[in-house]
């Protein structure tokens, strides 16, 4: 789940909407985690109790419903796999020159190749981690190379000068929206982990991506604060290359291109995986023909990407459209954590359930402030 959010869509929405609120974009992600823990811990706990998935829980709560969620999920899914195989070419492009187009389609390969190699579960349970931790490091040395103004960049943390409900939207659907919350407690069905006996894990596991995501989000935002308080501009294409190539030179731009390529091919993974584990339950050809489903969704994501082009517009779009699909799937899991035959006799704390309504309505009001605040920018 941490992979999967830290992907290209991340680096591309922190550092833009870092160079247009500096030092107060630190308060959007205070409020962005605490909205991202809300989210996870309620739905994590509530579909490895239930031992469903999303879609398979939505429709024993209503018929039809967990189909309505499944579409909702695949199209964010599918919008986020599009920004991704748009990452994988910018990233190919920055360590070789390459054309976009092109670094995204040897991306696509090198995917298929992943997925159609035996033992894919536990290879993702191997190689994501692995590839969180090298995404961590560099970026830590590009932060300490940019020299942020740190104690400048806490205090408007919890003391903003500046806000954007645009901001919010958008991070809060890049780290929990669409299909990356949900990521998470399919792997950890599809692993066993799941049942009463398992809730202190699960209680950790949701809260710690969490953590991993913000843990590498504010890193990157004090690199880029670092970068633009030196009146540095970003390039509209590609902000965050600006960003290590400002910090470190040509090296900082090697290291983005790993960075970014790391982050692009495993949310590729993390989106194709976790988009078709919502509709493979609903009939049994799905399931036995999982890789090829994962293999199609890749092929066509890129086919899209090389179609339109405009890396940029379409990673900031992805964030935008999970995080108005959030309160949606949140609250369809919500109501069915009340239904006791559905939860095999677990309650749910009323405190959490209060928690995951709240995440609900502030999500709601604030994708309706970002719609208008989008047509206004647009007028």
């Amino acid at each position: 789940m941490a992979n999967s959010s830290i992907g290209p869509g991340f680096l591309t929405q922190t550092s833009s909407f870092t160079q247009t609120l500096t030092t107060s974009f630190g308060f959007v992600i205070l409020v962005s985690v605490l909205l991202d823990i809300g989210a996870q811990l309620n739905t994590w706990r509530i579909l490895t109790i239930s031992e469903l998935r999303a879609q398979d829980l939505s429709n024993k709560l209503f018929p039809g419903l967990g189909y309505f969620l499944a579409a909702l999920v695949i199209l964010g899914g599918f919008a986020f796999n599009i920004g991704n195989m748009a990452g994988c070419g910018l990233a190919i492009n920055v360590l070789t020159g390459m054309e976009f187009k092109q670094g995204a389609v040897i991306s696509c390969l090198v995917a298929l190749a992943f997925f159609w190699i035996k033992e894919t579960g536990k290879m993702l349970d191997t190689v994501t981690p692995f590839l969180g931790v090298i995404k961590i490091l560099l970026t830590l040395f590009i932060a300490i190379s940019a020299h942020p103004p740190l104690m400048q960049a806490v205090h408007h943390t919890f003391i903003p000068q500046n806000f954007s409900a645009a901001a919010i939207v958008t991070i809060v659907g890049g780290t929990v929206g669409g299909y990356i919350t949900f990521s998470g407690a399919h792997r950890l069905i599809d692993a066993g982990i799941k049942g009463k006996e398992n809730l202190n894990r699960i209680n950790k596991s949701a809260v710690s991506g969490i953590l991993i995501s913000a843990l590498m989000r504010y890193i990157l935002f004090l690199a880029v604060v670092g970068v633009v308080t030196k009146e540095i501009v970003l390039d509209s294409n590609n902000p965050a290359a600006t960003v290590f190539k400002s910090a470190a030179g040509q090296i900082g731009f090697r290291i983005f291109g790993i960075v970014l390529w790391s982050a692009a091919i495993s949310s590729v993974i993390g989106a194709a995986y976790t988009s078709v584990s919502f509709f493979k339950t609903f009939h049994s050809l799905f399931a036995k023909y999982e890789r090829l489903c994962i293999s199609v969704f890749i092929i066509l994501s890129t086919y899209i990407f090389v179609w339109l082009g405009r890396p940029k517009q379409l990673l900031i779009f992805a964030g935008g459209i999970n995080g108005l699909i959030l309160p949606i799937a949140l609250a369809i899991i919500l109501v069915a954590s009340t239904k006791s035959k559905l939860m095999n006799g677990y309650r749910h704390p009323l405190w959490m359930q209060a928690c995951g309504w709240i995440v609900v309505i502030v999500m709601s009001y604030m994708g309706y402030k970002a719609i208008i605040e989008t047509i206004q920018n647009l007028k």
